[in-house]
């Protein structure tokens, strides 16, 4: 009866989803679309952190550049085709996370996470000093990618309610993605080198490959949410691969439930509605926020998705 009403209760919820267009008014639209993106950038952080045992702190280093590709491949005065623009960000930044993953998995550890915090830096650097990436403010998009069907219905991102609908497909196909993943064989490595990479290793996997593999498809999701925030936007700057940035992710990693499929959908959408609440509230928002974080770490440890699922203790 549990799963009953918890299928319904998320049966409810997609359509709500699917209706807000139809009767939200655009502020929401828009916001709801943020953090839509923001849990596809989050669940690729989790399948490093929550199901691979992997903190990483320069994450969005894949974020951030994928929209980057977005702004340097986009001709001036016409829009790019939505899945060739969209498969070429997916294509570079994985090819940057295969770089980066080859060189940050050689260590482990606290050296692991200050290897990926440096790489980020160095990254964010890069583009702020460099003239052809616009420097400190960034590169304009002007003309968003779209899809034509045969001159008879056109996607236009420059929609509220368009760019909606693109950002809540991707969102559903990125959670089966993962869930997809951590329930096949590979998924079943990368658990086992979470919980003991030394016993995964005499049982005779090559680790070092499994968390290359995954940490460029991680590279790859987080492209997902960086190229649809350049669209929404209209605007790409360093601020965007900053060490700040991965923080906030990991932050929405941890109060959500690491090692959990709805983990992010919970902790992405938590934060950012008390973001907003308390920014309308006060000046002192962040501080306000940063309590109800601590205190959903000290009472929850499991995360927000272990409420109703508490862990049983192990009888001695």
């Amino acid at each position: 009866m549990n799963i009953i009403f918890k299928n319904a209760l998320l049966a409810a919820l997609l359509v709500m989803l699917i209706l807000l267009p139809v009767f939200g008014e655009r502020f929401y639209i828009q916001f709801v679309s943020k953090i839509l993106i923001m849990i596809i950038f989050v669940s690729s952080l989790n399948l490093l952190v929550g199901f691979t045992g992997l903190v990483s702190l320069g994450h969005a280093a894949f974020f951030g550049s994928s929209g980057y590709v977005l702004a340097l491949f986009s001709p001036i005065g016409t829009s790019m085709n939505l899945f060739v623009a969209l498969l070429a960000s997916v294509l570079c930044v994985g090819a940057l996370g295969a770089v980066f993953g080859a060189l940050v998995l050689r260590t482990k550890g606290i050296f692991f996470i200050m290897a990926t915090l440096a790489l980020g830096e160095m990254l964010f650097y890069f583009l702020h000093d460099t003239a052809f990436a616009g420097g400190s403010d960034g590169i304009y998009i002007h003309d968003r990618p779209g899809f034509n069907l045969f001159d008879w219905w056109q996607l236009d991102l420059s929609n509220v309610s368009h760019f909606y609908y693109l950002a809540l497909i991707l969102v559903c196909l990125v959670l089966m993605l993962i869930k997809r993943i951590m329930n096949s064989p590979f998924g079943r490595v990368i658990s086992g080198i979470r919980v003991n990479e030394h016993r995964t290793k005499a049982l005779g996997y090559h680790t070092y490959k499994f968390k290359l593999v995954c940490f460029v498809i991680a590279s790859m999701i987080a492209a997902i949410s960086g190229f649809l925030a350049a669209v929404q936007f209209g605007v790409v700057n360093p601020e965007m691969v900053g060490w700040h940035a991965s923080g906030h992710a990991l932050m929405m990693v941890i109060l959500g439930g690491k090692g959990s499929i709805l983990g992010p959908v919970l902790g992405t959408t938590t934060l950012m509605l008390v973001e907003e609440i308390f920014q309308v509230a006060t000046k002192h928002w962040q501080l306000l926020t940063g309590i109800v974080v601590v205190l959903v770490a000290l009472f929850f440890p499991n995360g927000l998705a272990g409420l109703n699922f508490p862990k049983k203790r192990s009888e001695t």
